[in-house]
């Protein structure tokens, strides 16, 4: 099984479709509670009939319809599909301490080799601070590694964090299965399921956000704001026991 499936068969699913908010950064959907998944930015609607199926009628779907688009091949609809699991997950709190994920990797990459896959705002202290930075990206900056060398970098780094984002466009399996046994794993943003399934798969660290206003966070996403504007959320990080 996958880890989406992993994730999908822990859900209660018996919460209304409550609300649905695709922004430019950030997609919300509102269940039981309301969840969040990074928006994707490569996808060219002229060259598609519909990157959302059923688009306006989203609320007319089951919670679990919704979870289960985090399948598909359109990255939009995956988005959607996340932030619903991530809306449906029971998450326990007592497991979780508030926790910023930049602050642990300063901690335990310091002089060591780290991989960091997704280009983060803390990219620069934590390069002071790691003895080696490779910084792989989708669309790299200056400075950053093309994705493509993924499988020269994430098998000799000691820490590995990998963003999110990778559950949207389906690299997470991939991700993980290429960090080394004595790797230390970190996956974050909020995009991020805050749940021990992913335990189950590799994962050391799981660094995510728990919306506490569902209605600013609602406000937020749909006029365009970037996760640093953002108010009304909450970080959270589990750790494997």
């Amino acid at each position: 099984m996958t880890i989406i499936d992993d994730l999908l068969s822990t859900l209660d699913s018996d919460a209304a479709v409550r609300d649905i908010r695709l922004g430019s950064y950030w997609t919300a959907v509102l269940t039981r509670n309301c969840g969040l998944a990074s928006s994707p930015h490569d996808t060219d609607h002229h060259n598609s009939d519909a990157p959302v199926r059923d688009a306006g009628r989203l609320a007319d779907k089951e919670a679990l319809e919704l979870a289960e688009m985090a399948r598909s091949e359109s990255s939009l609809e995956a988005a959607i599909g996340m932030a619903a699991i991530n809306s449906l997950l029971m998450v326990d709190e007592g497991r979780c301490v508030e926790l910023n994920a930049a602050d642990l990797l300063m901690e335990r990459g310091r002089n060591k080799k780290v991989a960091l896959i997704g280009h983060f705002p803390f990219v620069k202290t934590l390069r002071q601070a790691a003895g080696e930075l490779w910084v792989i990206e989708r669309h790299p900056r200056e400075g950053d590694i093309a994705e493509s060398e993924v499988q020269s970098h994430i098998p000799r780094a000691d820490v590995v964090a990998i963003t999110g984002s990778a559950f949207v466009n389906h690299t997470i399996e991939n991700l993980l299965g290429l960090c080394s046994t004595r790797a230390y794993v970190v996956v974050l943003g909020p995009t991020t399921p805050l749940s021990p399934v992913l335990f189950d798969h590799g994962v050391d660290v799981i660094s995510g956000t728990r919306v506490v206003e569902p209605e600013t966070v609602l406000r937020y996403v749909s006029q365009g704001a970037t996760f640093r504007q953002m108010e009304g959320v909450r970080l959270l990080t589990m750790m494997k026991r």
